[in-house]
């Protein structure tokens, strides 16, 4: 380390005076959202590290291709939950006319949420310091944040939006076939999929809304990309997942709201039988699931371990299938590929994946004829934060600092998204705790109760030496 610093404001001697520090770690849609709502108590100044040149759009957003699209509503994903009309306004005030039942390209709201930021960079307490954290310790009665730019920072607040886990390594993909060439971990990192062939086999392992987005871009002509030539696949992507279960399609409007009664349960058999009840009642089943959505957390939270380890092991996927839903053009396009052969999907368990001399991967699915592929792209999404931590969360972890979930999904907190003493976490990250933790609306009212949390923590004076 460099140099070392004490970063903060106020009289030095005087907590009347002093505005408590609170540090935000990642600049993702998490991280932004945070820092919006914690701008608005006059009681705090907020620093957000962030390597990036400008934080928002995140590797959900900032990655994003022309031709994906956001997963809800543009009604649904305003940054301030007090002005549900602020996205509309902002895309109409730039040219894009939006109804409030459009899906937006993703780009698109990777730019209004760097937007966002720079608008409350504008109130003069909130900071970005461009740098990677590396390290949270103890420190007096806060922590002390170290980076890669040799500082120091002590926060009485350190707020962890560090958006998703690296992606997971799926099951019998060999040590020689994950370092090779063809296998592709990340879909997501730069460049990730450039040199996919298109006239050789690929496969895609993993079958949720990553999965489409990668296929949508392997597909894709030339002339859709904006080039005059069109070139396309000559050769069919297969898919594979161990149900075969595609996401399903958000219908072109959106139904009526329904009023659902669903019984508080520590089981989980009143809750099935109430949406199934609803259902053949002649409820819409997209109404009916963002009902449950509604009230997902709590009613995920009021079950024992018992009923949630059965709802993981028999539930889940048909939950995201119907919870997490395509955009009516995506769900489209998709069916048009697999009508004309250029998508298969089949339902499979990898039992190997070896490299094959003179190059390519040789995959054996359900212990059948070994097959060979050019490129595997694993599109089986992040792993849970425990299993793929990563440097700054897995100290934190050995620390004792932070501790797993329930069913280890995430990382554990309470409601309020507090890990332990001015330690709190938000986003994705919050799977140990919450069950709807990924998607926008649940970002921002975490993003809601986390600041007010912390605003209602009285800040305390910190050394101004180490």
């Amino acid at each position: 380390m460099t140099s070392t610093v004490i970063r903060r404001t106020g009289a030095a001697n005087d907590p009347a005076t002093h505005a408590g520090t609170v540090v935000i770690i990642g600049g993702g849609a998490s991280g932004v959202l945070a820092a919006c709502a914690l701008i608005r108590c006059p009681d705090h100044r907020i620093i957000l590290i962030e390597p990036g040149t400008t934080p928002g759009p995140g590797v959900a957003y900032g990655t994003a291709r022309p031709w994906h699209l956001l997963n809800s509503r543009a009604a649904a994903m305003s940054a301030d939950p007090g002005d549900p009309q602020h996205l509309l306004r902002w895309s109409h005030a730039r040219g894009l006319p939006l109804d409030p039942a459009d899906f937006l390209p993703r780009a698109h709201y990777g730019a209004y949420l760097a937007d966002r930021f720079t608008h409350a960079l504008g109130s003069g307490r909130l900071d970005h310091r461009r740098a990677t954290a590396t390290a949270v310790r103890p420190y007096g009665d806060g922590h002390l944040v170290l980076d890669d730019t040799g500082t120091a920072t002590y926060a009485d607040h350190v707020v962890l939006a560090l958006g998703n886990p690296p992606p997971h390594r799926p099951f019998g993909i060999s040590d020689a076939a994950y370092d090779s060439g063809a296998y592709i971990g990340d879909p997501w990192a730069p460049g990730a999929l450039d040199a996919v062939p298109r006239d050789q086999p690929v496969l895609l392992i993993g079958a949720g809304l990553t999965a489409i987005d990668v296929a949508l871009t392997l597909t894709l002509t030339e002339r859709e990309r904006g080039s005059e030539r069109e070139r396309g696949r000559r050769t069919p992507l297969d898919l594979i997942s161990r149900r075969g279960l595609l996401p399903l399609a958000h219908p072109d409007r959106p139904p009526a709201p329904i009023d659902l009664d669903l019984p508080a349960s520590r089981d989980l058999a009143p809750l099935l039988r109430a949406v199934r009840a609803a259902v053949t009642a002649g409820a819409d089943w997209t109404a009916v699931v963002d009902a449950v959505r509604c009230r997902a957390d709590d009613l995920w939270a009021g079950l024992d371990h018992a009923a949630q380890d059965r709802f993981l092991r028999h539930c889940q996927r048909l939950w995201e299938i119907h919870r997490h839903r395509m955009a009516p053009a995506i769900a489209a396009r998709v069916d048009r590929l697999r009508r004309d052969g250029d998508l298969r999907v089949r339902a499979g368990r990898i039992s190997s994946v070896e490299p094959r001399p003179g190059g390519g991967l040789t995959v054996t699915i359900n212990d059948e004829t070994p097959q060979w592929y050019a490129t595997v792209v694993a599109c089986t999404g992040p792993a849970p934060a425990p299993v793929t931590p990563g440097p700054l969360l897995g100290a934190l972890l050995d620390e004792g600092l932070l501790r797993p979930g329930p069913h280890r999904l995430g990382l554990d907190t309470d409601p309020d998204g507090r890990a332990g003493p001015g330690l709190w976490v938000i986003g994705p990250l919050s799977r140990g705790h919450l069950w709807e933790t990924t998607a926008i609306p649940e970002i921002r009212r975490q993003a809601e109760q986390l600041a007010t949390a912390v605003n209602a923590s009285r800040a305390r004076s910190a050394p101004t030496t180490v």
